[in-house]
């Protein structure tokens, strides 16, 4: 017990985010309770049985009482009006972080109204799922994880360092920037290609192709490519508002990226062009490999199988017996007596380079994609 760091945490908005770091608070004992704050009492249990929080309540006061940390799990727009309702209930020395996409305005506004005894520190776990809800929680979910906390000349020190290492005891690891530098890196990396895979989407209808056949060639690298526009859009509606000038910045850049390339199109340039992919790929190629992102990896494996009946829960057992998780499985053709192909898709490199090993080693024809 000597590991604890705080004797109570409540978290209010015990979904997919502040599921998993309730649950990684209590897997590694840093916390003596957690407390679930619920609007919905028929989500309590649900979440003590998952393993996110010791107990649950619809009662705020009762559950921020005697809290030494408050984790604010909640839609980026909610976060401010949320504070001004909790303070009354907070007692000295509680310290406040939240777990949203976006920090400058939230910190200035939530720096007005705190009073000198409480401690706020914005919060940002670099990492996530498309799935969400406290079902989707996950206590590894924030190990090797970058995890953003920021810190202005108004921030506490002896809170932030608090924070710091309860994030680094969960297995993250802590990243201590300005609230501005914050959204201006997450406009980038994280905003930015989320509309612009939507605008990619969009996209299809308005070139003429006929849509049907699109779609169906899309089942690749356009698939992944676009896998971000597949996030909740009422969430996303928010962290856009509220990230507003940092995202029409990137757009703008964007913008002037697009032109670049249309530009060397209409010439026929054919060095520059390859000189901006060449650019692209070096760059793309200095992205770190064994740090999570916002969303998890997919590693796809096409398997060529025979039409002979158990061949699917073969491979299952076979990966199930060796600890390999599946994230997703697809048909990708299939004939009648002949056989076709498979795809499985998992969460890291590691699964699928062992998966394509062991079914070549037990004579299955697989092939990385």
């Amino acid at each position: 017990m000597d590991n604890i760091l705080f004797n109570k945490v409540a978290v209010m908005g015990v979904g997919l985010m502040g599921g998993s770091l309730g649950m990684a608070l209590r897997n590694r004992k840093l916390s003596g309770e957690v407390t679930g704050i619920f609007r919905d009492e028929n989500k309590i249990e649900a979440a003590r049985e998952l393993g996110a929080v010791d107990t649950g309540t619809t009662d705020v006061r009762a559950g921020l009482k005697g809290a030494e940390l408050v984790i604010i799990g909640t839609p980026v727009g909610v976060t401010i009006s949320l504070i001004e309702e909790i303070m009354p209930f907070l007692e000295p020395g509680c310290i406040i972080t939240d777990l949203g996409s976006t920090k400058l305005k939230l910190t200035k506004e939530v720096e007005k109204i705190l009073p000198p005894n409480l401690y706020f520190i914005g919060g940002h776990p670099m990492t996530g799922s498309e799935e969400s809800g406290v079902e989707a929680a996950n206590p590894y979910l924030l190990e090797n994880a970058i995890y953003i906390l920021t810190a202005s000349s108004k921030t506490n020190i002896n809170a932030l360092q608090a924070i710091k290492l309860m994030v680094e005891e969960t297995g993250a690891q802590s990243l201590v920037m300005e609230p501005e530098e914050h959204d201006l890196l997450v406009a980038a990396v994280s905003h930015l290609p989320h509309l612009t895979a939507a605008a990619l989407v969009n996209t299809i209808p308005d070139t003429g192709a006929d849509l049907k056949k699109a779609l169906l060639l899309a089942a690749g690298g356009f698939r992944d490519t676009t896998r971000v526009a597949m996030s909740n859009p009422y969430m996303w509606k928010d962290i856009c508002l509220s990230n507003r000038e940092m995202i029409l910045k990137c757009l703008n850049a964007f913008k002037g990226q697009i032109e670049i390339m249309e530009s060397i199109l209409s010439r026929e340039d054919e060095d520059k062009i390859k000189e901006e992919l060449e650019k692209a790929r070096e760059l793309r190629g200095n992205i770190p490999k064994k740090v999570k992102g916002l969303l998890p990896g997919i590693y796809d494996l096409v398997v060529l199988v025979a039409d002979v009946p158990g061949v699917i829960g073969k491979m299952a057992t076979l990966f199930g017996n060796a600890g390999i998780n599946i994230k997703d499985i697809e048909i990708l053709k299939n004939r009648e007596e002949e056989g076709g192909s498979l795809r499985f898709s998992f969460s890291t490199l590691e699964e699928r380079d062992r998966a394509y090993k062991l079914l070549n080693k037990e004579g299955f024809s697989a092939m990385i994609r």
